[in-house]
């Protein structure tokens, strides 16, 4: 089976007070059951990690969304607030490592905070609080609910760009996802191309149509329920056969 590394989110909530290097069990989960991979967690160590040799290791990079935002000095933002949270072992690990792995055709799929990622290695720029540009809706997680499964819950629709990948995957032109995010796209990266945006018009996935492998992002939590939806599901399974394709081709490579 191939090997996916997930990245991890550098914690120092845990009550013994020893900060801990955390990945969601849905995502590792969505590793397994959607895409047929081993997942292994990437810890948020950044300059102590050689992020080239991590990603010769790989056949595929998950990103998770994560409770942090993106450092803004990373895209040339406005300074957040001094209560902001932030994750700088995180940032520092995945943007070096994300680039890493398009180098060198590893598979990357970003979701959440996991496409921001992705835009902000290749050079793209975001949004703070998206909900409050004029004329935007507030695509935040819910507060006025109490159960998990609400939070996650389809919230709103996606219109999916013709003769994309996603229209091809998805087999129409738009689909309800979820949402629950603050901070999204400001300027899409050079060679990065919209798959799917929002009905008011924030980017909710790119492709790197450039890159050797599979590489996309979406904005949605694509793990959460993606066996009922047929578009989260069928992006797994794409991202997971473009690992099987990178760990053949690796093994092809070391059997001469």
């Amino acid at each position: 089976m191939p090997l996916v590394g997930v990245a991890a989110t550098y914690s120092t909530d845990n009550p013994n007070r020893f900060p801990l290097h955390t990945t969601s069990d849905k995502y590792l989960r969505s590793v397994i059951d959607g895409s047929g991979a081993v997942p292994v967690s990437i810890p948020a160590l950044g300059d102590m990690l050689d992020v080239r040799r991590i990603a010769d290791s790989l056949d595929g990079l998950l990103l998770p969304g994560g409770r942090a935002n993106i450092e803004p000095h990373h895209y040339g933002g406005p300074a957040f607030p001094d209560d902001e949270f932030i994750d700088p072992g995180r940032d520092a690990t995945v943007l070096p490592l994300i680039r890493a792995c398009i180098d060198k055709g590893v598979p990357v799929f970003g979701i959440c905070r996991g496409i921001q990622e992705l835009n902000v290695a290749l050079g793209g720029s975001l949004h703070y609080r998206i909900h409050l540009l004029p004329g935007k809706e507030d695509h935040r997680m819910r507060r006025d609910v109490d159960t998990i499964e609400e939070r996650f819950a389809l919230r709103h629709s996606i219109h999916i760009t013709a003769d994309s990948l996603l229209e091809e995957l998805a087999g129409e032109a738009e689909v309800m996802v979820n949402s629950l995010h603050g901070q999204g796209i400001d300027r899409p990266a050079d060679g990065l191309v919209i798959e799917a945006s929002s009905p008011d018009g924030v980017v909710e996935a790119v492709r790197l149509p450039t890159a050797k492998s599979f590489t996309v992002g979406v904005q949605w939590h694509a793990e959460w329920g993606f066996e009922n939806h047929t578009l989260s599901r069928r992006l797994f399974e794409a991202f997971g056969q473009a690992a099987r394709e990178r760990a053949l081709s690796k093994n092809r490579v070391k059997a001469t």
